[in-house]
């Protein structure tokens, strides 16, 4: 039982796995949502690292034990083991990496495999697109390795949920955590609850000069505001 406005609440316990290839993001969505941090600098997960997390979702007290699973567990013979009791589980991929893209169908058929048969039920399976906010980070379109269209047809043809992130600013993290714990929950996310888990993000805007071809010679010319 926890407090919650002056009165005492049951607290709700979820076990998130995120999954997906190496250099995907997966451990920078977990640091940007637990701890609102982000670093450049890759560390390979060993294994499995977890972390928790206490939120408040539509008043209800919500505690998740989150589980950053390492790249190379699809072929690990531990993975039905970190999903035992998961209660959601996110597919994570990296927009620029169409390498991360085309194993999700590995990760997912996994996961189906091995909940299928248990006792728990199926968790529920969404689908995290990182790096988002690279697209607002000048004309860089020519980065994007996997087009929407893919993104969608795959959500749409196992009837998942996709959620476009960027670990690097925290654009959609707290509000894609919010909206999963709310579909666990069985409630859905009021406006004003929306709102107040929207980061606004600031990034710099770059103009072109049209005489110049380097891309090294662009200057920042204005900051814009992300919502």
């Amino acid at each position: 039982m926890v407090l919650v406005d002056g009165e005492f609440s049951e607290e709700k316990q979820y076990k998130i796995l995120i999954v997906g290839e190496p250099a995907c993001g997966k451990s920078s969505l977990v640091l940007r949502y637990c701890h609102d941090e982000f670093s450049r600098q890759y560390y390979p997960t060993g294994g499995v690292d977890v972390f928790l997390k206490r939120t408040l979702v539509e008043a209800q007290s919500v505690r998740l034990v989150i589980w950053d699973i390492s790249g190379n567990a699809l072929s690990s013979t531990l993975l039905d083991k970190y999903l035992y009791g998961a209660h959601a589980v996110l597919l994570t991929f990296d927009i620029t990496n169409s390498t991360s893209f085309v194993a999700l169908p590995a990760w997912y058929n996994a996961v189906l495999n091995i909940t299928s048969s248990s006792s728990l039920g199926r968790p529920l399976i969404s689908v995290i697109a990182n790096k988002l906010s690279l697209f607002f980070l000048g004309d860089i379109e020519h980065q994007r390795a996997v087009p929407l269209d893919k993104q969608r047809k795959f959500v749409n043809e196992n009837r998942l949920f996709l959620h476009s992130v960027s670990t690097r600013t925290g654009d959609n993290v707290a509000l894609t955590f919010q909206r999963i714990i709310a579909s666990l929950l069985g409630i859905k996310l009021s406006k004003l609850e929306i709102e107040a888990n929207q980061k606004v993000v600031k990034a710099e805007v770059f103009v072109s000069h049209p005489h110049q071809h380097n891309t090294s010679t662009q200057t920042p010319s204005s900051i814009c505001t992300i919502q």
